[in-house]
């Protein structure tokens, strides 16, 4: 399986990311050494171990499991290598090592990350169907369903590997190869990095070709899975082989400040120490040096760098309320950087992560030091990510269930279980690698909220379309609208961090997705739900007649505009408005359509009729204003009425109809109807109808605003002065 041999532009010792680091001046921690792989393989070619007996060569493998799982059976480990060694025996990498040092190297990975036993034994034989005689088949009678489905889902992901990985389907192939087991890409990701470390013996377009397929898909996939500590050593493995010129620089800037007599960093940890110790909180406090890649941005993006531009402080507490304390003790006792501050503990990122950001200005020249602070737990996960949280098939305490009882699964992150529906839902395979590509481009979250107090993690940029797709699936198709922050607003609306979101949907279960939307759409989920949705039911050609047209439209779409009835209206009798002196004739105002208990006045016009406004009217207003008469009318004894309502809604289907049919049983004769064409797919409509009894006139306006889209409901506005 793919062998190289140490890579001569590694870009030296690291400090391992697990352990965090320290400064000269600070105590350091004790930290494994790098393992001598190539000794390590050929000591144990040199003799059979005896039966019982654990191989020396997997001393380090079994160090390291035990410092996460110190009642891990070892058995499986002992078996599993004794296995892998015989059959890889007589197999030799590129560079003369034995092939045995290369599942070693990646089980020693995984151990170190905190891996459960499981996964380490079938990292140990990860290689062997792929490469030797053992069978899935002897893999499963030996070690278990469970181990087998492992090494077949890596096996599985060989195939599709380095330069292939790139294209559309075979990359769709790699993901249905993870079924739904989030260890087969940690193995797989392990695996990458240690042939990254050996990638040296290759030519140099082989080097580069797999660089990229490690920068465009892996290094996002160990983001997205919580595994920084992966992550950032792929990234630096990447950096050192596609800017190889760039990457020097970068390695002598960081040689430079480890030469510095004085270390800011270190500096501003005893005071940190301090503070908190004189606070009585126990905390651990490190020093965390950036790895290459960090450096190389920051000094990009504020040029020359300060000594504590090359690291952050990392501050480990016991539980999340001392998280807290830290910060007030630290933003008390020293000058914080408010802009800075991120709380990752109330609302943790989509891959798990969870801390505390802050930054501190020093006093004695300004330099700003960036802080970290998580508990123990949270520092583990936040460099192994899922590869730290365990057994998915183990069962879970109860505090890992939801309140219905549903299992809440700590090694599938939400957006991995995301991933594996894009894959079974897109349309075709360009569609769900180019939606897969633009997320995996995403470095940043928002975090929005339901009315609920649920939150929805979603991509910078995600609109109500995202929102809405990724609180109701397919159902979100019956969207009409949202109310971001107790405002309407329409499903193009861009979100942002911190909004609530409360979205309106439809009754529908036949509504279309609005092919606008997909201009809208920001995240996979959304985008190939809605191309899946058009694509099954493409939209019917146009009609002439408008209420058919209404009703096939999508939703988001306004439904075509009713043709205005302007035949003569009927009229309340005279009857109904009683005028000073009587016996003249009287007509309601179509400015502001009066209906009782309105209050009234009217004016003479010409041929001796009376128009009768609203009091509030701003003709009434106008007419004072050049000195019109009012002449005195009141409300007679029929309660009949003649008055014109606004409608604001959403477009969807059967919109005008189901409209229609609630006015007419709240009793409404509709005398005329218009609506107006769509702005940002709202609708506005304006209906004047004829009411039996003006007491109905709540009942009625309550009745519409009922209709599914249907946001707001009111009597036409008196026109303004200006109108």
């Amino acid at each position: 399986m793919n062998a190289e041999a140490v890579n001569p532009a590694s870009p030296g010792p690291m400090t391992p990311a697990v352990a965090g680091g320290v400064s000269p001046s600070a105590p350091r921690r004790k930290t494994r050494p790098r393992i001598d792989l190539r000794r390590l393989g050929r000591a144990a070619l040199l003799g059979t171990t005896a039966r019982g007996r654990l191989p020396d060569a997997i001393g380090h493998v079994v160090e390291a499991h035990r410092a996460h799982h110190p009642d891990a059976d070892l058995d499986p480990l002992r078996r599993a290598y004794v296995l892998a060694e015989s059959s890889h025996r007589g197999q030799m990498r590129k560079s003369g090592e034995p092939y045995i040092t290369h599942p070693l190297a990646v089980t020693l990975i995984l151990a170190e990350l905190g891996a459960e036993t499981t996964t380490l034994t079938a990292s140990l034989l990860h290689d062997t169907v792929e490469d030797t005689e053992v069978t899935l088949d002897q893999v499963g009678e030996q070690f278990g369903a469970e181990v087998r489905y492992l090494v077949d889902g890596v096996t599985k992901l060989e195939k599709v590997d380095y330069g292939a990985a790139a294209e559309p389907e075979t990359f769709r192939k790699m993901l249905l190869a993870t079924g739904n087991d989030v260890r087969v890409m940690s193995i797989k990701l392990a695996d990458r990095l240690h042939n990254m470390r050996t990638l040296g013996v290759m030519r140099r377009e082989k080097q580069e070709r797999i660089a990229k397929v490690t920068r465009d898909v892996l290094i996002p996939l160990a983001e997205r899975l919580g595994v920084q500590a992966l992550k950032s050593e792929l990234e630096d493995l990447v950096f050192a082989v596609m800017h190889p010129e760039e990457y020097e620089r970068t390695r002598k800037l960081v040689d430079e400040n480890a030469a510095r007599a004085d270390d800011p960093l270190a500096a501003v940890a005893d005071e940190v120490r301090k503070v908190l110790r004189e606070a009585d909180i126990t905390a651990e406090v490190l020093i965390r040096p950036r790895h290459f890649v960090s450096v190389h941005r920051v000094s990009r993006k504020r040029g020359p760098l300060g000594g504590a531009d090359f690291g952050r402080l990392l501050v480990l507490v016991q539980d999340d309320a001392d998280c807290y304390a830290v910060l007030g003790e630290l933003h008390t006792c020293m000058t914080p950087v408010v802009s800075e501050f991120k709380d990752f503990i109330a609302v943790p990122k989509f891959n798990l992560y969870q801390s505390l950001h802050t930054a501190v200005a020093r006093a004695q020249d300004g330099q700003v030091v960036e802080v970290l602070i998580r508990t123990h737990q949270m520092h583990k996960v936040a460099e192994a990510g899922v590869v730290a949280l365990g057994n998915p098939y183990a069962q879970p305490p109860e505090e890992q269930t939801t309140g219905d009882g549903e299992r809440v699964d700590p090694t599938r992150p939400g957006w991995l279980s995301r991933l594996l529906d894009w894959q079974r839902g897109a349309p075709d395979p360009d569609t769900f690698w180019s939606t897969l590509r633009e997320d995996l481009a995403q470095d940043r979250e928002i975090t929005v909220f339901r009315p609920d107090g649920r939150a929805l993690g979603l991509p910078e940029g995600a609109t109500c379309v995202d929102a809405a797709y990724a609180q109701y699936g397919e159902d979100a198709h019956a969207s009409m609208g949202a109310r971001v922050n107790g405002r309407l607003a329409t499903m193009s609306t861009v979100l942002r961090d911190g909004d609530t979101v409360q979205l309106l949907m439809g009754q529908d279960p036949a509504s279309q997705p609005s092919r606008e939307w997909l201009e809208h759409a920001h995240t996979p989920a959304a985008r190939i739900a809605i191309q899946r949705r058009l694509a099954a039911h493409p939209e019917p050609a146009p009609s002439g007649e408008a209420e058919r047209a209404s009703r096939d439209s999508a939703p988001g779409d306004a439904p075509a505009p009713r043709p205005t009835a302007d035949g003569p209206a009927p009229r309340p009798a005279s009857a109904d408005v009683l005028v000073d002196p009587p016996g003249a004739a009287v007509r309601l105002a179509g400015c502001c359509t009066p209906v009782p208990p309105d209050e009234i006045t009217g004016f003479a016009v010409r041929g001796g009729v009376v128009t009768v406004h609203r009091a509030e009217c701003a003709v009434v207003t106008r007419m004072k204003s050049t000195g019109r008469p009012e002449v005195g009318v009141r409300w007679g004894e029929s309660t009949q009425c003649r008055v014109t309502l606004l409608a604001e809604s959403f477009g969807r289907p059967h919109l005008l109809a189901d409209l229609t049919e609630a006015m007419a049983v709240e009793g409404a004769e509709i005398v005329s109807a218009t609506v107006e064409p769509p702005d940002r797919q709202r609708v506005r409509h304006t209906y004047t109808v004829l009411l039996p009894d003006a007491a109905r006139l709540p009942a009625l306006m309550r009745a519409m605003r009922d209709v599914a889209g249907v946001y707001d409901v009111s009597r036409a506005q008196p026109q303004t002065t200006g109108v």
